[in-house]
């Protein structure tokens, strides 16, 4: 009897609490370098960047013209498997309490740090949270941040390929970092054409480059709203992939170094081997 009863709860229980999905206009994993690259004043630009494009009113009238008027946003600190923590985890945005409510979590939490860099730990770890998530978005888009390449874990570009196959997007925010300190030897020069050819993946990815750490708030902001908007309306943005003021496209686009440039660099240094760039 009180089997049959359990029984009849559950069907007159509202949809979201008898296990139907949350739908929202986008799912979105932010993730952040804290490799030994990253200092605490670039951590902190980084967390302060991302708090305050989510209260914009630009991010909020982006995802209010919406078709569900609503977001999920995860925010997780990446340098390799050991190191990574999610900081935030998913939440929804919808209003500008929701929106504040998130920011103030990420600047409330302590900041991390970790060694090496392995984007592909990041990736599989990220994808791995929407597909455990019970979010029903129109889009899903890993959101990588760093200022290297990948040289830890399995190669980027193979991780890549399984993440695009299961229907997300991965988005790139490369910064171009020329400050001195352990991760110089790991500069590239042109790190964004590492993260076009490289990282970047899946129907509408693009990447937006900050020319430095303290230009990390435009970035996310506008990598921000174009991420929303293209989740609103997948046709909303029409931009040349050669545009260089705003994002670029990475279809079709071979990285000459190879995508191993940053396993190859840690050999060198590590294992004193022949280094061709």
């Amino acid at each position: 009897m009180r089997y049959l009863l359990a029984l009849l709860l559950l069907f007159l229980l509202p949809a979201q609490l008898a296990g139907e999905p949350i739908k929202v206009d986008l799912e979105l994993v932010i993730a952040t370098d804290v490799s030994r690259s990253i200092d605490e004043d670039e951590a902190r630009l980084q967390r302060e960047g991302v708090a305050a494009a989510l209260r914009s009113p630009y991010i909020l009238a982006a995802i209010r013209s919406g078709y569900h008027k609503q977001i999920a946003i995860s925010y997780i600190d990446y340098s390799s498997r050991a190191f990574n923590e999610i900081i935030v985890d998913w939440r929804i945005i919808k209003d500008k309490a929701s929106a504040d409510g998130f920011a103030n979590s990420l600047i409330n939490e302590p900041l991390t740090f970790g060694r090496r860099t392995s984007i592909s730990d990041a990736l599989e770890m990220a994808a791995k949270m929407i597909g455990d998530n019970n979010i029903d978005g129109r889009r899903r888009v890993i959101d990588i941040a760093g200022d290297g390449p990948n040289n830890h874990g399995r190669l980027v570009e193979d991780v890549r390929h399984d993440v695009v196959r299961k229907g997300i997007t991965i988005n790139g925010l490369p910064i171009i970092n020329n400050n001195q300190g352990f991760g110089t030897r790991f500069n590239l020069p042109d790190l964004d054409k590492y993260y076009r050819g490289c990282v970047i993946g899946g129907p509408g990815a693009f990447l937006v480059i900050a020319r430095d750490f303290p230009d990390f708030a435009r970035a996310i902001r506008r990598k921000l709203i174009f991420e929303i908007a293209r989740a609103s309306s997948p046709k909303a943005l029409i931009i040349p992939a050669a545009a260089t003021s705003g994002p670029i496209t990475g279809s079709g686009y071979t990285y000459k170094k190879g995508c191993d440039i940053g396993e190859r660099i840690w050999r060198r240094i590590w294992q004193d081997q022949e280094f061709d760039p």
